[in-house]
């Protein structure tokens, strides 16, 4: 049972264990990439000096490294809600996604269908146009509402047939925040007999992930967008994952997960993954087990960045010549915006001069960036949250777009 203890945010705790803020940068580029506490470097060096081996070697540090991934895959089943014996490791999400994606459409014939989103980053657009064309199937388009730059999940009753195979969709967008309705998606979808893959690498940071709740099949996250190493993860349904028969080399092990992860992981960065996922049950005061502490942590986190981004925003609409991108009804703590008469590359540059961190562009978030009509125009401006971001920070990013727009009027 979940004792509640003090859940205070606890902003400067939390801050004092990241070395990097040290430095005075603001970093609102979360998005893109989060920094790291002192017990993720701690766990990869530690990880190190205790030696590490190949695995399923007769001898102790081969032993070490069995461990490293088995509490990785722990660690992220109880992040996503899935099971341990469902995760599948590796580089990144992309690389995850194009192993999938390959693997399932060997299962596709010819006239089948599967339907994408606009919405998406391009990481689950791209491998499944590509597993489409070599499978002979036919791609669907959800259409993202350009005045409120939601995804309505009403169109799926349209768009999904007794054709349809996968359904692919983000549980939030990485530019604009959007988080769609993704379990209404998933219900159609399995109503006629399709498989949902979820892109939850921009929602991870944000909101807790429930497989069963969301309707996933599958979801994909990455471990840097929130604090932890370089790796990625894709989390199925055992049964499912059994059923599928990726490309591999003939010796490496046939077994799941284990037969979709080719070659030797990242070994310490296995450790880096479990050391970032207790962090994050960590950030409040809480008991229970580790899915619960989780529960705690992202029930304050999300009600935090709502009234973070909410003030933020209000605040950068007031700056004159500063037009937000997107209004979603549901978003994450990221923001989106352009600049009257300056391009996104020129605003990032200003604000990291004044040594805060942002990305312009079009975030690979291709094809939505293409559906508002900002892409060829350079994007637009993000800022994302991280659960070490501070109100001074905001601040610190409301003074300086004040300041860059003044300085544009009145050189």
């Amino acid at each position: 049972m979940l004792v509640l203890m003090d859940t205070t945010w606890d902003i400067e705790r939390i801050r004092s264990q990241y070395p990097a803020l040290r430095g005075g940068t603001v970093f609102l580029d979360g998005a893109g990439g989060t920094q790291v506490p002192e017990c993720v470097i701690e766990a990869i060096s530690e990880a190190y000096r205790c030696g590490m081996s190949n695995v399923h070697g007769a001898f102790a540090a081969s032993r070490r490294s069995v461990k490293l991934i088995a509490d990785a895959r722990a660690a992220v089943a109880d992040l996503t809600g899935g099971e341990a014996g469902g995760v599948i490791l590796g580089p990144n999400m992309t690389t995850l996604t194009y192993r999938l994606a390959a693997a399932l459409a060997k299962t596709w014939d010819p006239g089948d269908e599967i339907v994408l989103s606009e919405l998406d980053h391009d990481a689950n657009v791209r491998p499944w146009l590509q597993a489409a064309a070599s499978a002979d199937a036919t791609v669907r388009w959800a259409r993202v509402d350009p005045l409120t730059t939601d995804l309505p999940a009403g169109q799926y009753g349209e768009l999904v047939t007794s054709r349809t195979r996968l359904v692919a969709v983000a549980a939030a967008s990485n530019l604009i925040g959007t988080m769609p309705d993704v379990a209404a998606i998933s219900a159609i979808a399995h109503a006629a007999g399709a498989l949902v893959y979820v892109d939850a690498v921009a929602a991870a940071p944000h909101f807790r992930l429930d497989m069963s709740l969301l309707g996933a099949d599958l979801i994909a996250v990455s471990a840097y967008k929130w604090c932890g190493p370089h790796a990625g993860a894709v989390v199925a349904r055992v049964d499912l994952l059994e059923t599928l028969r990726p490309d591999k080399l003939e010796p490496s092990p046939g077994d799941v997960p284990e037969r979709f992860e080719l070659g030797t992981p990242g070994l310490a960065n296995m450790a880096g993954i479990t050391a970032a996922v207790d962090h994050l049950a960590d950030l409040v005061a809480g008991q229970g087990d580790r899915r619960q502490r989780l529960d705690l942590c992202f029930a304050a986190l999300t009600a935090r960045e709502d009234v973070l981004v909410r003030d933020t925003v209000g605040r950068l609409t007031g700056i004159p010549g500063v037009r937000m991108v997107g209004a979603p009804t549901r978003r994450t703590g990221t923001i989106c915006f352009t600049v009257d008469s300056l391009t996104p590359g020129d605003v990032a540059a200003r604000l990291g001069e004044r040594d805060i961190s942002v990305w312009s562009g079009h975030a690979y978030a291709w094809e939505l960036t293409r559906a508002l009509g900002i892409r060829d125009a350079g994007g637009a401006i993000r800022v994302s949250l991280a659960p070490y971001t501070a109100e001074s920070d905001l601040q610190r990013l409301v003074e300086a777009m004040t300041s860059i727009v003044t300085e544009q009027v009145h050189p």
